[in-house]
């Protein structure tokens, strides 16, 4: 492949990234204007998303590895766990508190792969921690306590999905399509129970946004972005993602995070933005020697 052609897939697949990030960014939004419970909402968006992801690829084997069928269980757990706290707690500090995933992952490399860190790994490891802490702590009533605590529990699935997909013996494209059925088989009874499903042009007009691009096409972005930049530059360019995630929400439902929340948010984003260029500055200074 010619220099041109390079430059010209390496745009390309920035481009693919960022919108990548934003759209993944309007969940927060979407949700918020949505007067539906959280797992219908969940059922809307998986709907779509497997008759969307099924166009995209039109073949899959869907047949029951273990690792793949592990890891699609640890994704529909993050996304049903991210809706719901959502729903109890501030957009921002949702987005914030399932940032305790690479703090798990960078656990598991310590303790179980017996990796030895390094001391500014360390450091930026505890900083995301602390943030997270911060905006934990910021509103502390009971709902507020409960969405706080899915939050991190869908941080924990998002750890366990990272790990498990991380492995050679685990489909990614696979587990993600087949998350959508899990997702769609648990979220889409609730939908005849709930109290505030209403079908009247702006909530269908939010449902129809969430499951479309926020989802749909996100995904299809996502997959075809990877292949065409490096893992490292894809971490960083998903940070616009929880940076971008609480303005929407405050533009259009008035919602502003706490001052805690605020400060762990900015804490959290330096932290792991930094934690990415790692590998960028070592690769540096490899090169300088």
């Amino acid at each position: 492949m010619s220099e041109t052609n390079l430059k010209k897939q390496h745009i390309e697949g920035r481009l693919l990234i960022i919108g990548t990030a934003l759209l993944w960014g309007l969940a927060g939004v979407c949700v918020k204007s949505i007067p539906w419970n959280s797992m219908s909402i969940m059922a809307a968006r998986c709907g779509v998303g497997i008759i969307m992801l099924g166009i995209n690829k039109k073949s899959f084997k869907l047949h029951f590895e273990k690792y793949t069928f592990l890891g699609a269980v640890m994704m529909s757990l993050t996304g049903i766990l991210y809706m719901m706290s959502i729903k109890l707690t501030t957009a921002a500090t949702a987005i914030v508190l399932q940032y305790v995933a690479p703090i798990l992952v960078f656990l598991f490399t310590v303790v179980v792969q017996k990796i030895k860190p390094k001391l500014i790994e360390t450091i930026i490891v505890i900083a995301v921690f602390g943030g997270c802490l911060l905006s934990f702590a910021d509103k502390l009533d009971v709902t507020h306590i409960i969405g706080n605590l899915l939050g991190l529990l869908s941080g924990i699935t998002f750890a366990g999905q990272i790990i498990i997909f991380s492995d050679k013996k685990a489909d990614s494209a696979e587990g993600t399509y087949m998350s959508n059925f899990m997702s769609f088989i648990v979220c889409f009874p609730f939908m005849f129970f709930d109290k505030n499903m209403t079908f009247d042009s702006k909530t269908l007009f939010w449902v129809f946004v969430l499951a479309v691009f926020q989802f749909g096409f996100a995904n299809i972005f996502y997959a075809r972005g990877c292949r065409k930049i490096d893992k490292i530059e894809t971490s960083l360019l998903l940070t616009i993602e929880p940076i971008f995630n609480p303005i929407p929400v405050w533009l259009v439902t008035g919602e502003k995070p706490g001052t805690l929340a605020l400060i762990g948010f900015a804490v959290v984003i330096i932290a792991v933005t930094a934690y990415g260029f790692l590998p960028v500055i070592e690769k540096k200074r490899k090169k300088a020697a």
